[in-house]
């Protein structure tokens, strides 16, 4: 399965990952006004790959058959004040 992915140029570290090129019919038009311009990234080959660096690859592959994209979440950033003090 090939998947083409885009970065957001408003949100750091959102993708979204599309089954074909330039293509975004599937994706709903208030999240591609709030994902902003997509800016192709990088075409990804899913069937050669085991794992993904930050997401499910089942997931991923899942959500593309059955809805047409994925989106890709920035990691969420803890804060340091919630966290036990590491002496």
């Amino acid at each position: 399965m090939i998947c083409f992915v885009y970065r957001s140029p408003k949100k750091d570290e959102m993708y979204l990952y599309l089954t074909k090129r330039d293509d975004f019919s599937a994706v709903p038009e208030a999240l591609l006004k709030a994902f902003g311009e997509p800016e192709f990234a990088l075409q990804l080959n899913l069937a050669k790959r085991d794992k993904l660096a930050r997401e499910d690859i089942a997931e991923v592959k899942q959500q593309l058959t059955e809805q047409g994209f994925f989106l890709q979440m920035p990691p969420r950033i803890e804060s340091l004040l919630n966290q036990p003090d590491v002496a």
